[in-house]
């Protein structure tokens, strides 16, 4: 399998891993969502408060007032983050 292939089942993985904490197994509740991004993205995360996104990120995500996070917003999301941030690698 390529790194590229490996990375993506990983992050299907850890989106699995937080999901199953609480209530629906499929969706992030805002909880889970902010556990996840401090301990699986805190470098990502923490420049993302530093330029004030973060919040707006994450209200952006709940664009249909559902206060979950399914796998497809959560990709947006870290498609945002990695353009917020990808000047600072």
């Amino acid at each position: 399998m390529s790194e590229l292939e490996n990375a993506i089942i990983m992050i299907v993985d850890v989106f699995d891993k937080y999901a199953c904490t609480e209530g629906n197994k499929r969706t992030l509740t805002k909880g889970e969502m902010k556990t996840l991004m401090e301990k699986e993205l805190p470098r990502l995360y923490s420049n993302a408060k530093k330029k004030d996104a973060s919040a707006k990120l994450l209200k952006d995500l709940d664009d249909d007032s559902s206060v979950y996070v399914n796998f497809e917003k959560f990709i947006d999301l870290l498609a945002r983050l990695l353009v917020i941030t990808e000047p600072e690698r």
